[in-house]
């Protein structure tokens, strides 16, 4: 007699990383329905200080950040929902809704998007990370070589996510050729997407937070962060920040045994990938043309005054032309991710009316009105308590845009009542969001480097051991470039 056994779930197989807890149907209802009541309790005590238009945006934006919290609804749709509503109650004109999609910032990312479809058809970006990681010796020279690596994709792939996919390929191969070395793949695993969002400060490009706080500043104060401004204040912290998380990766997760072993990375192993070896094809030689040319025409906008979204464009124009480019306009248009461009477009026209209805005013009134009671000592708590959400706030709300979405308009109106730079406070709020490794979902590279049957990845207590060690480190750094650094580059936090 032959048994035969069934299962119902694969053997060896490992669950993907589980998304934050989400409510169930009747729990969210009932949440909905006291959501609701509590934003008419709102609107009627404040309706007599912020008038018709500052309630209506008040509603709107606490709503909004409701359901990023807790709603399943994707970010985007809960960012158009919002603005849209705020055209059909007259709080926000068509103008300025369907401004936000053509400005600056969304052409400026579209023409990077095309310039990185570009790159990574050329095979240009395996073979930098063949022969820049084909040169470790050991592993504290392999960390820090993978952390450079990383931080220079800043500047050719933007948003945090596509340089996490970029990534992860490379990562399978050292996975693979280091499988006998499980320690140092889990700090691998760990410390890949960590860089990725820590080095992501160094440019403007680095994430769509970074466009939503520069025109949100704009609005509110008509001084806003240009590409050049940004990399002069953000690539000291990026890359200080990166280098230091690879030490604590390499603390946590190895011992001095481990950390005193010879490795060598052969070349062979990233020969999968087309253009890796021998010389230089002429699609590379011309993209890394392009990108030189690109990166030094952001560089020097206040010398030639060209918007770095034309330049951005110009790029993406040579990047896909015929018997030029290295990649055709048609496939090049398909890497573009459209949510994150209509996202970031509904986030900067809710901003907006945050601003302009003076909505942002009376909410930071609210939150941090109780600091103005510390007196004299009332700035640096502003700046402690900013610092604090900041950091804290990837528990709560997943999205990097979405926080800055929500946050930046508040810091900006609090911050010149306190005596603090809104310029300084801003960009030390952004900057502080790049820290999201708490828990698998506070961060999409964060998730797609979790382990899975796929994936020889982290679990989720690594992670907690690494953000326990990072979060208070990453404070003090952070403090110390406002106090420090950033005023000596121009950037004071005090007015």
């Amino acid at each position: 007699m032959t048994l035969t056994e069934y299962r119902t779930v694969p053997p060896g197989r490992q669950a993907p990383p589980s998304a934050p807890p989400r409510l169930t149907r009747p729990a969210a209802w009932s949440a909905v329905v006291a959501l609701l009541l509590a934003i008419g309790v709102l609107t009627a005590s404040v309706l007599g200080h912020l008038g018709r238009d500052g309630a209506v945006t008040l509603v709107v934006f606490l709503a909004a950040v409701w359901m990023w919290v807790f709603a399943t609804v994707p970010d985007a749709t809960v960012a158009l929902g919002a603005a849209l509503t705020l055209v059909l109650t007259g709080t926000v004109d068509t103008g300025t809704f369907t401004g936000t999609l053509g400005d600056s910032v969304i052409w400026l990312l579209v023409g990077s998007f095309l310039i990185a479809a570009a790159v990574t058809a050329t095979g240009l970006a395996a073979r930098v990370a063949a022969r820049v990681l084909g040169a470790a010796r050991g592993p504290r020279t392999l960390v820090h070589l993978v952390t450079l690596a990383l931080l220079l994709t800043t500047f050719a792939v933007p948003a945090t996510s596509g340089r996490a996919a970029l990534a992860l390929p490379v990562f399978l191969v050292l996975a693979a050729v280091l499988r006998e070395r499980p320690r140092l793949v889990l700090t691998l695993a760990v410390l890949m997407p960590s860089v990725i969002l820590f080095s992501a400060v160094g440019s403007l490009l680095g994430a769509g937070a970074h466009l939503i706080t520069s025109e949100i500043t704009e609005a509110a104060t008509g001084t806003g962060f240009g590409f050049t401004r940004w990399l002069l204040l953000g690539l000291p912290l990026a890359l200080l920040w990166s280098h230091l998380a690879a030490e604590i990766a390499l603390a946590v997760f190895t011992d001095r045994a481990e950390r005193g072993r010879p490795l060598r990375i052969p070349l062979g192993a990233f020969t999968g990938s087309a253009g890796v070896t021998g010389p230089l094809t002429r699609a590379q030689r011309r993209v890394i043309l392009l990108l030189a040319v690109v990166v030094a025409g952001w560089c020097t906008e206040p010398w030639h005054g060209i918007d770095p979204a034309v330049i951005a464009m110009l790029g993406a124009l040579a990047a896909t032309a015929p018997w030029i480019g290295a990649t055709t306009l048609t496939a090049a248009a398909k890497t573009i991710p459209w949510p994150l461009l209509l996202f970031l477009a509904a986030t900067l026209c809710l901003g907006i009316a945050l601003t302009e209805s003076g909505a942002s005013a009376w909410l930071a009134g609210l939150v941090f009105g109780p600091v103005q009671a510390a007196g004299a000592a009332a700035g640096t708590v502003f700046v402690l308590l900013v610092l604090l959400i900041s950091l804290g706030a990837h528990l709560v709300i997943q999205s990097r845009s979405a926080r800055s979405a929500v946050l930046i308009p508040v810091v900006v109106a609090t911050a010149p009542v306190l005596g603090i730079d809104p310029l300084a406070a801003a960009f030390l709020s952004t900057a502080a969001a790049g820290f999201c490794h708490t828990l698998p979902a506070s961060a999409k590279p964060v998730a797609l480097f979790a382990a899975s049957e796929e994936v020889p990845g982290y679990r989720p207590a690594d992670l907690l051991r690494y953000s326990a060690a990072m979060a208070p480190l990453s404070a003090v750094l952070l403090l110390g470039f406002a106090y420090l650094v950033w005023p000596a580059l121009g950037l004071p936090l005090t007015r």
